[in-house]
Protein backbone atom coordinates (compact mmCIF):
# COMPACT_ATOMS: atom_id res chain seq x y z
CA UNK A 1 0.00 0.00 0.00
CA UNK A 2 1.36 3.64 -0.80
CA UNK A 3 2.50 5.15 2.20
CA UNK A 4 3.03 8.03 0.30
CA UNK A 5 -0.56 8.85 -0.30
CA UNK A 6 -1.03 8.75 2.91
CA UNK A 7 1.73 11.54 4.12
CA UNK A 8 -0.17 13.50 1.43
CA UNK A 9 -2.71 13.53 3.41
CA UNK A 10 -1.87 15.54 6.20
CA UNK A 11 -2.12 18.93 5.36
CA UNK A 12 -5.83 17.95 4.39
CA UNK A 13 -6.16 16.43 7.32
CA UNK A 14 -5.13 19.15 9.72
CA UNK A 15 -6.88 21.73 8.24
CA UNK A 16 -9.80 19.37 9.04
CA UNK A 17 -9.22 19.06 12.30
CA UNK A 18 -8.80 22.69 12.69
CA UNK A 19 -11.86 23.89 11.45
CA UNK A 20 -13.88 21.21 13.56
CA UNK A 21 -11.71 21.92 16.66
CA UNK A 22 -12.80 25.49 16.75
CA UNK A 23 -16.83 24.97 16.77
CA UNK A 24 -17.59 21.79 19.20
CA UNK A 25 -21.25 21.39 20.04
CA UNK A 26 -22.57 18.60 22.52
CA UNK A 27 -24.38 15.54 22.26
CA UNK A 28 -27.30 15.67 20.07
CA UNK A 29 -26.48 19.40 19.14
CA UNK A 30 -23.85 18.76 16.26
CA UNK A 31 -26.02 20.80 13.68
CA UNK A 32 -22.72 22.55 12.38
CA UNK A 33 -20.57 19.71 12.75
CA UNK A 34 -23.17 17.11 11.29
CA UNK A 35 -22.91 19.93 8.30
CA UNK A 36 -19.37 20.44 8.07
CA UNK A 37 -19.20 16.90 7.43
CA UNK A 38 -21.97 16.42 4.54
CA UNK A 39 -20.04 19.27 2.78
CA UNK A 40 -16.62 17.51 2.95
CA UNK A 41 -17.99 14.17 1.70
CA UNK A 42 -19.84 15.77 -1.02
CA UNK A 43 -16.57 17.34 -2.15
CA UNK A 44 -15.43 14.11 -2.15
CA UNK A 45 -18.02 12.81 -4.57
CA UNK A 46 -19.63 10.62 -1.98
CA UNK A 47 -23.53 10.76 -2.46
CA UNK A 48 -24.80 7.79 -0.50
CA UNK A 49 -25.18 10.52 2.66
CA UNK A 50 -28.19 10.10 5.00
CA UNK A 51 -28.76 12.14 8.44
CA UNK A 52 -29.49 10.29 11.88
CA UNK A 53 -31.08 11.35 15.04
CA UNK A 54 -30.99 15.12 12.92
CA UNK A 55 -27.34 15.28 13.63
CA UNK A 56 -25.68 12.10 12.68
CA UNK A 57 -24.46 10.82 9.83
CA UNK A 58 -23.64 8.15 7.77
CA UNK A 59 -22.34 7.51 3.72
CA UNK A 60 -22.04 4.28 2.19
CA UNK A 61 -19.17 3.56 -0.08
CA UNK A 62 -20.22 0.81 -2.58
CA UNK A 63 -17.82 -1.70 -4.13
CA UNK A 64 -18.06 -4.83 -6.26
CA UNK A 65 -20.41 -6.67 -4.01
CA UNK A 66 -17.96 -9.59 -3.29
CA UNK A 67 -16.29 -8.85 0.04
CA UNK A 68 -17.65 -8.01 3.48
CA UNK A 69 -19.24 -5.12 4.28
CA UNK A 70 -17.05 -3.11 7.14
CA UNK A 71 -18.89 -0.39 9.10
CA UNK A 72 -15.47 2.69 10.47
CA UNK A 73 -17.24 4.55 13.35
CA UNK A 74 -16.55 8.15 14.76
CA UNK A 75 -17.98 9.97 17.44
CA UNK A 76 -18.34 14.07 17.07
CA UNK A 77 -19.67 15.52 20.24
CA UNK A 78 -17.76 18.14 22.40
CA UNK A 79 -18.19 18.54 26.24
CA UNK A 80 -18.91 21.11 28.27
CA UNK A 81 -15.18 22.37 28.82
CA UNK A 82 -13.63 25.97 28.43
CA UNK A 83 -10.88 25.81 26.48
CA UNK A 84 -7.38 26.54 28.15
CA UNK A 85 -5.04 25.44 25.45
CA UNK A 86 -4.03 29.00 23.89
CA UNK A 87 -3.76 27.74 20.47
CA UNK A 88 -4.95 29.38 17.32
CA UNK A 89 -7.81 27.40 16.32
CA UNK A 90 -9.33 27.33 20.21
CA UNK A 91 -12.49 26.61 20.57
CA UNK A 92 -15.46 29.03 19.07
CA UNK A 93 -18.08 28.15 21.08
CA UNK A 94 -17.64 29.44 24.75
CA UNK A 95 -17.37 26.96 27.32
CA UNK A 96 -17.59 24.35 24.89
CA UNK A 97 -13.89 22.17 23.53
CA UNK A 98 -13.47 19.12 21.76
CA UNK A 99 -11.33 17.80 24.67
CA UNK A 100 -11.78 14.17 23.77
CA UNK A 101 -9.80 14.00 20.35
CA UNK A 102 -13.71 13.73 18.68
CA UNK A 103 -12.52 16.35 16.60
CA UNK A 104 -9.12 14.07 15.37
CA UNK A 105 -11.81 10.83 14.81
CA UNK A 106 -13.86 12.85 12.81
CA UNK A 107 -10.80 13.72 10.82
CA UNK A 108 -9.46 10.62 10.52
CA UNK A 109 -12.54 9.16 9.15
CA UNK A 110 -13.12 11.72 6.48
CA UNK A 111 -9.59 11.57 5.66
CA UNK A 112 -10.31 7.96 5.31
CA UNK A 113 -13.51 8.52 3.34
CA UNK A 114 -11.04 10.79 1.05
CA UNK A 115 -9.06 7.74 0.57
CA UNK A 116 -12.29 5.45 -0.29
CA UNK A 117 -13.15 7.71 -3.18
CA UNK A 118 -10.23 7.56 -4.52
CA UNK A 119 -9.59 3.84 -4.24
CA UNK A 120 -13.13 2.93 -5.23
CA UNK A 121 -12.36 0.77 -7.96
CA UNK A 122 -10.56 -1.51 -5.06
CA UNK A 123 -13.32 -1.94 -2.76
CA UNK A 124 -14.78 -5.36 -2.83
CA UNK A 125 -17.52 -4.69 -0.51
CA UNK A 126 -19.16 -1.89 0.88
CA UNK A 127 -17.75 -0.03 3.25
CA UNK A 128 -20.43 2.09 5.96
CA UNK A 129 -19.15 5.44 7.65
CA UNK A 130 -21.06 6.35 10.87
CA UNK A 131 -20.36 9.61 12.15
CA UNK A 132 -21.88 8.97 15.63
CA UNK A 133 -23.35 12.05 18.06
CA UNK A 134 -23.70 12.14 21.07
CA UNK A 135 -20.93 9.24 22.54
CA UNK A 136 -20.61 11.46 26.05
CA UNK A 137 -24.01 10.85 26.20
CA UNK A 138 -26.76 9.84 26.57
CA UNK A 139 -24.67 7.63 24.09
CA UNK A 140 -25.74 7.52 20.36
CA UNK A 141 -24.76 4.59 20.09
CA UNK A 142 -27.92 2.41 21.44
CA UNK A 143 -30.13 5.58 19.59
CA UNK A 144 -28.45 4.69 16.31
CA UNK A 145 -28.88 0.80 16.66
CA UNK A 146 -32.51 1.34 18.32
CA UNK A 147 -33.06 3.33 15.07
CA UNK A 148 -32.65 0.87 12.96
CA UNK A 149 -29.03 1.50 11.60
CA UNK A 150 -27.98 -1.98 11.28
CA UNK A 151 -30.97 -3.04 10.52
CA UNK A 152 -30.48 -0.50 7.25
CA UNK A 153 -27.13 -1.10 6.71
CA UNK A 154 -25.93 -5.05 7.87
CA UNK A 155 -22.43 -5.28 8.48
CA UNK A 156 -20.24 -8.00 9.22
CA UNK A 157 -17.63 -5.81 11.61
CA UNK A 158 -16.98 -2.60 13.12
CA UNK A 159 -13.56 -1.25 13.78
CA UNK A 160 -13.07 2.10 15.82
CA UNK A 161 -10.28 3.87 17.47
CA UNK A 162 -9.48 6.34 19.89
CA UNK A 163 -6.87 8.83 20.23
CA UNK A 164 -4.74 8.42 23.67
CA UNK A 165 -2.27 10.70 25.37
CA UNK A 166 -1.23 7.69 27.41
CA UNK A 167 0.39 6.17 24.93
CA UNK A 168 3.06 7.53 22.84
CA UNK A 169 2.50 9.47 20.02
CA UNK A 170 2.27 7.48 16.85
CA UNK A 171 1.77 3.75 18.51
CA UNK A 172 -0.77 1.42 18.11
CA UNK A 173 -2.37 0.20 21.35
CA UNK A 174 -4.49 -2.56 21.59
CA UNK A 175 -5.45 -5.56 23.27
CA UNK A 176 -7.60 -8.93 22.71
CA UNK A 177 -10.77 -9.15 24.79
CA UNK A 178 -11.85 -6.26 27.78
CA UNK A 179 -9.80 -3.14 26.79
CA UNK A 180 -12.03 -0.64 28.32
CA UNK A 181 -14.81 -1.36 31.46
CA UNK A 182 -18.67 -1.75 31.43
CA UNK A 183 -20.14 1.31 33.54
CA UNK A 184 -23.08 3.02 35.53
CA UNK A 185 -23.72 5.94 37.82
CA UNK A 186 -25.60 5.20 40.91
CA UNK A 187 -27.06 7.44 43.73
CA UNK A 188 -27.69 6.18 47.01
CA UNK A 189 -30.25 7.43 48.76
CA UNK A 190 -30.48 7.36 53.09
CA UNK A 191 -34.04 8.68 54.55
CA UNK A 192 -34.08 9.35 58.20
CA UNK A 193 -35.67 11.35 60.68
CA UNK A 194 -34.97 15.01 61.61
CA UNK A 195 -34.55 16.52 64.85
CA UNK A 196 -32.80 18.88 66.98
CA UNK A 197 -29.20 17.97 67.52
CA UNK A 198 -29.42 18.37 71.12
CA UNK A 199 -31.89 15.56 71.43
CA UNK A 200 -30.80 13.05 68.66
CA UNK A 201 -32.74 10.09 70.51
CA UNK A 202 -35.49 11.29 68.99
CA UNK A 203 -34.25 11.61 64.81
CA UNK A 204 -32.71 8.67 62.57
CA UNK A 205 -29.44 9.86 61.53
CA UNK A 206 -29.21 9.95 57.85
CA UNK A 207 -25.97 11.31 58.15
CA UNK A 208 -24.58 8.91 60.81
CA UNK A 209 -25.99 6.09 58.58
CA UNK A 210 -24.40 7.12 55.31
CA UNK A 211 -20.79 7.44 56.83
CA UNK A 212 -21.93 3.13 57.53
CA UNK A 213 -23.05 2.42 54.26
CA UNK A 214 -19.95 4.09 52.63
CA UNK A 215 -18.10 1.74 54.68
CA UNK A 216 -19.87 -1.35 54.22
CA UNK A 217 -20.11 -0.53 50.25
CA UNK A 218 -15.80 -0.37 50.00
CA UNK A 219 -16.19 -4.33 51.18
CA UNK A 220 -17.99 -4.88 48.02
CA UNK A 221 -14.33 -5.35 45.84
CA UNK A 222 -12.68 -7.00 48.99
CA UNK A 223 -14.87 -9.38 49.68
CA UNK A 224 -18.26 -10.33 46.97
CA UNK A 225 -15.73 -9.99 43.77
CA UNK A 226 -12.94 -12.57 42.77
CA UNK A 227 -9.52 -11.21 43.20
CA UNK A 228 -9.01 -11.85 39.82
CA UNK A 229 -11.99 -9.41 38.47
CA UNK A 230 -11.26 -5.57 38.52
CA UNK A 231 -13.84 -3.18 39.58
CA UNK A 232 -14.00 0.58 40.74
CA UNK A 233 -17.01 1.70 43.04
CA UNK A 234 -16.29 5.49 43.44
CA UNK A 235 -18.66 8.05 45.33
CA UNK A 236 -17.59 11.31 44.32
CA UNK A 237 -20.62 13.49 45.72
CA UNK A 238 -22.82 13.57 49.10
CA UNK A 239 -24.81 16.09 49.97
CA UNK A 240 -27.47 15.79 52.54
CA UNK A 241 -28.50 17.79 56.11
CA UNK A 242 -30.16 21.40 56.72
CA UNK A 243 -28.13 23.10 59.91
CA UNK A 244 -25.15 22.44 62.01
CA UNK A 245 -27.08 21.84 64.63
CA UNK A 246 -30.43 19.79 63.10
CA UNK A 247 -30.04 15.82 62.65
CA UNK A 248 -30.33 15.09 58.88
CA UNK A 249 -33.25 13.65 57.76
CA UNK A 250 -32.00 12.71 54.39
CA UNK A 251 -28.44 12.18 52.41
CA UNK A 252 -27.61 11.34 48.68
CA UNK A 253 -24.61 9.82 47.01
CA UNK A 254 -23.89 9.81 43.82
CA UNK A 255 -20.88 7.36 42.19
CA UNK A 256 -19.57 5.49 39.14
CA UNK A 257 -19.19 1.69 39.11
CA UNK A 258 -16.78 -0.02 36.90
CA UNK A 259 -16.06 -3.45 35.69
CA UNK A 260 -14.21 -5.92 33.38
CA UNK A 261 -17.02 -8.50 33.09
CA UNK A 262 -20.75 -8.62 33.32
CA UNK A 263 -20.92 -11.02 35.86
CA UNK A 264 -18.42 -8.79 38.21
CA UNK A 265 -20.88 -5.49 37.46
CA UNK A 266 -23.87 -7.23 37.94
CA UNK A 267 -22.51 -8.41 41.65
CA UNK A 268 -22.20 -4.76 42.63
CA UNK A 269 -25.32 -3.71 41.18
CA UNK A 270 -26.77 -6.68 43.56
CA UNK A 271 -24.85 -6.21 46.63
CA UNK A 272 -24.87 -2.26 46.81
CA UNK A 273 -28.69 -2.74 46.71
CA UNK A 274 -28.82 -5.19 49.76
CA UNK A 275 -26.08 -3.19 51.92
CA UNK A 276 -27.77 0.19 50.96
CA UNK A 277 -31.29 -1.22 52.39
CA UNK A 278 -29.55 -3.41 55.86
CA UNK A 279 -27.53 -1.34 56.79
CA UNK A 280 -29.89 1.79 56.68
CA UNK A 281 -32.23 -0.70 58.61
CA UNK A 282 -29.80 -1.40 60.98
CA UNK A 283 -30.06 2.05 61.79
CA UNK A 284 -33.58 2.81 61.54
CA UNK A 285 -33.47 4.71 58.63
CA UNK A 286 -34.46 3.73 54.98
CA UNK A 287 -31.89 3.45 52.07
CA UNK A 288 -32.29 2.74 48.54
CA UNK A 289 -29.95 2.68 45.53
CA UNK A 290 -30.81 4.15 41.97
CA UNK A 291 -28.52 2.96 38.84
CA UNK A 292 -27.94 4.16 35.83
CA UNK A 293 -26.63 1.67 33.74
CA UNK A 294 -24.32 2.98 30.99
CA UNK A 295 -22.22 1.23 28.38
CA UNK A 296 -21.05 -1.92 28.16
CA UNK A 297 -17.31 -3.76 28.08
CA UNK A 298 -15.34 -2.66 24.91
CA UNK A 299 -14.49 -6.42 24.33
CA UNK A 300 -12.15 -6.85 21.22
CA UNK A 301 -12.99 -9.66 18.44
CA UNK A 302 -9.72 -11.75 18.69
CA UNK A 303 -9.72 -12.32 15.13
CA UNK A 304 -9.99 -8.33 14.48
CA UNK A 305 -6.63 -7.91 16.94
CA UNK A 306 -4.89 -10.31 15.19
CA UNK A 307 -5.29 -8.59 12.02
CA UNK A 308 -4.36 -5.26 13.45
CA UNK A 309 -1.00 -6.23 14.89
CA UNK A 310 0.09 -7.46 11.39
CA UNK A 311 -1.31 -4.57 9.65
CA UNK A 312 0.06 -2.25 12.51
CA UNK A 313 3.85 -3.81 11.99
CA UNK A 314 6.39 -2.04 14.50
CA UNK A 315 3.78 0.47 15.61
CA UNK A 316 1.54 -2.15 17.65
CA UNK A 317 1.72 -2.38 20.99
CA UNK A 318 -0.32 -4.10 23.75
CA UNK A 319 -1.86 -2.25 26.21
CA UNK A 320 -3.36 -2.35 29.57
CA UNK A 321 -6.95 -2.33 29.89
CA UNK A 322 -8.36 0.66 31.26
CA UNK A 323 -11.71 1.20 33.50
CA UNK A 324 -12.75 4.37 31.14
CA UNK A 325 -15.53 3.73 29.35
CA UNK A 326 -16.79 4.29 25.34
CA UNK A 327 -20.59 3.34 24.41
CA UNK A 328 -18.32 1.54 20.72
CA UNK A 329 -19.05 -1.20 23.65
CA UNK A 330 -22.62 -1.47 22.55
CA UNK A 331 -21.61 -1.95 18.89
CA UNK A 332 -19.82 -4.58 19.59
CA UNK A 333 -23.22 -6.63 21.37
CA UNK A 334 -24.52 -6.57 17.87
CA UNK A 335 -21.46 -7.59 15.49
CA UNK A 336 -17.66 -8.52 15.81
CA UNK A 337 -15.77 -4.95 16.25
CA UNK A 338 -12.30 -4.05 17.26
CA UNK A 339 -11.14 -0.37 19.22
CA UNK A 340 -7.74 0.57 19.48
CA UNK A 341 -5.62 3.39 20.82
CA UNK A 342 -3.80 5.82 18.72
CA UNK A 343 -1.49 7.50 20.54
CA UNK A 344 -0.80 10.76 21.51
CA UNK A 345 1.36 10.99 24.54
CA UNK A 346 4.57 13.45 23.45
CA UNK A 347 6.22 15.15 26.68
CA UNK A 348 8.82 17.10 24.42
CA UNK A 349 5.69 18.82 22.78
CA UNK A 350 4.08 18.91 26.05
CA UNK A 351 1.20 16.85 24.87
CA UNK A 352 0.98 14.77 27.91
CA UNK A 353 -2.79 16.64 29.24
CA UNK A 354 -4.83 13.44 29.95
CA UNK A 355 -8.09 13.05 28.17
CA UNK A 356 -11.49 15.62 29.05
CA UNK A 357 -8.67 18.18 30.48
CA UNK A 358 -9.14 21.64 29.48
CA UNK A 359 -5.54 21.64 27.88
CA UNK A 360 -5.89 18.49 25.92
CA UNK A 361 -3.90 18.62 22.62
CA UNK A 362 -2.16 15.99 20.22
CA UNK A 363 0.38 16.46 16.71
CA UNK A 364 -1.97 16.48 14.11
CA UNK A 365 0.59 14.57 12.60
CA UNK A 366 -0.76 11.19 14.10
CA UNK A 367 -4.01 11.48 11.90
CA UNK A 368 -2.86 10.07 8.81
CA UNK A 369 -1.82 6.73 10.82
CA UNK A 370 -5.32 6.42 11.87
CA UNK A 371 -6.47 6.47 8.38
CA UNK A 372 -3.61 4.23 7.18
CA UNK A 373 -4.43 1.38 9.30
CA UNK A 374 -8.13 2.18 8.49
CA UNK A 375 -7.16 1.30 4.90
CA UNK A 376 -5.14 -1.93 5.81
CA UNK A 377 -7.70 -3.30 7.81
CA UNK A 378 -10.54 -2.95 5.20
CA UNK A 379 -7.79 -4.27 2.55
CA UNK A 380 -7.49 -7.48 4.76
CA UNK A 381 -11.18 -8.38 5.48
CA UNK A 382 -12.29 -7.45 2.49
CA UNK A 383 -9.38 -9.55 0.87
CA UNK A 384 -7.87 -6.72 -1.45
Amino acid sequence: MDTEYFDNLNPMLTEIRRDLHRIPETGLEERKTSAYIKEKLASFGITEVETWLETGVTALIRGKGNGKTVAFRADMDGLPVTEKTGCSFSSCHTGKMHACGHDGHMTILLGFAKYLADHKADLQGDVLLIFQPAEEGPGGAKLLIDAGLFQKHPVQYIIGCHIFPQVPQGKIACKKGALMARNGEVDVHIKGKSAHGAQPQLGQDAILCTGAVISALHTILSRNVSPLESGVLTFGKIHGGEACNIIAKEVVLEGTMRAFSDEAYETMVQRITEITKGVAAGYGCEGNAVFRHMYRVVDNNSYLVDLLQEVAEERYEETPPYMLAEDFSLYQQEIPGIFFFLGSGNPEKGYTAPLHSASFQFDERILKYGVEIYAKMLAKLQGQ
